[in-house]
């Protein structure tokens, strides 16, 4: 059904008002925030903008937070980091039904603009709505939903508007922000973690904030407009459209922090084992060093072989080391070379790293992945003492 729902609201989207239309006295220019819903894409919530003109009989909402599934090569391009959204435009009935049906809060914040300014704001939507500007590269931190509001605004009222960030805290990062959202202990938040490097670690500015929907709404209600020459509220009303609960991510019972201390219990009992026995249980060492691996290269495609702009410098290949990969296949045997002993000597190394990045907060690492930390260390070390 929702997926009926995004086709149709395409189709709107690509017929179009003159933009030569004037808005009436009675006109307003609104942003629009979203709780957040119960899928990972929809955990930080979403910003709009609207407007509204009851003289014309016009109620639009402009929505950068559209894509097609359906569009040429969606998965590839997804994979590379080139997220094709579009800018939607549509009857603001639609979006507010969507909401109501999905139970997430919506708030308005109606702008204090002139008859002038707010013709600005429609002109200039109107014309990035046009098929042959909706589109754009997302990205999840510096392109989105939120920042293309903030962005918008400011192009259109320049040194009119002074954001106000007496909200933000101190030394945040994008990623002490983002784990705010997202529990640390769901698979969308070990996979998030996992995936993007260190450059979420680097403490931002105020500005940055608000790629989240919350801080853009946070941070308008306490910003100005210069009228007249005085400083005015920014946001002249607000309206709670739908009342709903805040909805939050949920933990599943096969959390990523229980299935790694599960499979660590197991590695370390075995290795325990294998102490006693004077033994090597080859095939455990094949399965960590694999799945290690594969994951190493993974992390090394995103890093070198993608355009995703936050993958880079990720120290989580410190522990995915993607040689692993490799070297799996050589534990298997029954003689091993020599220089196998110093191999698994660099991956102590490696991981010995690790907890001073993340004491220096040089790169946060998924908490779920301690107790497996644990057991690697461990592991190698035991591969160290029987490998000769």
């Amino acid at each position: 059904m929702k997926r009926l729902i995004l086709v149709l609201l395409f189709c709107i989207s690509t017929f179009h008002v003159n933009a030569q239309l004037k808005l009436s006295v009675y006109s307003e220019v609104s942003i629009i925030t979203a709780g957040p819903g119960d899928k990972l894409f929809e955990a930080f919530g979403h910003t709009a903008i609207r407007i509204k003109d009851p003289m014309l009989r016009l109620d639009l909402v402009y929505n950068y937070g559209m894509f097609d599934f359906n569009a040429p090569n969606f998965y590839a391009n997804f994979t590379k980091g080139k997220l094709l959204y579009k800018l939607g435009r549509y009857p603001f009935k639609f979006f507010f039904d969507s909401y109501k049906q999905d139970k997430r809060w919506v708030k308005q914040q109606v702008l204090n603009l002139n008859q002038t300014q707010r013709q600005e704001f429609f002109e200039y939507l109107e014309k990035n709505a046009m098929p042959e500007n909706a589109s754009y590269f997302y990205d999840p931190f510096f392109n989105n939903c939120a920042t293309k509001p903030r962005d918008i605004v400011k192009n259109i009222l320049q040194e009119k508007v002074t954001f106000n960030d007496s909200v933000v805290g101190k030394s945040q990062t994008l990623r002490t922000l983002m784990n705010k959202e997202i529990p640390w202990n769901t698979w969308g938040s070990f996979g998030i973690n996992l995936a993007l490097g260190n450059k979420l670690d680097q403490v931002i500015k105020a500005k940055q904030f608000m790629y989240l929907p919350d801080y853009v709404y946070s941070i308008f209600k306490r910003s100005t407009i210069l009228i007249d020459g005085k400083q005015k509220p920014l946001v002249l009303k607000e309206r709670e459209l739908l009342k709903f609960p805040e909805i939050e991510q949920k933990i599943q019972s096969s959390s990523p922090f229980l299935i790694f201390l599960i499979m660590s219990i197991i590695g370390l009992n075995l290795t325990y084992r294998d102490y006693k026995n004077k033994k090597r249980t080859k095939l455990l060492d094949f399965v960590f060093l694999f799945i290690t691996g594969l994951i190493g290269v993974l992390l090394v495609f995103l890093w070198l072989f993608t355009d995703h702009s936050n993958t880079l410098n990720n120290f989580n290949v410190l522990w995915a080391f993607a040689p692993n990969i490799i070297i799996a296949f050589f534990v298997l045997k029954s003689n091993n070379p020599k220089w196998l002993s110093h191999y698994f000597k660099l991956l102590i190394i490696l991981l010995a790293l690790i907890p001073f990045l993340w004491i220096f907060k040089v790169q946060l690492f998924p908490l779920a992945i301690i107790p497996l930390l644990v057991f690697l260390a461990f592991r190698y070390l035991y591969l160290v003492k029987v490998i000769k």
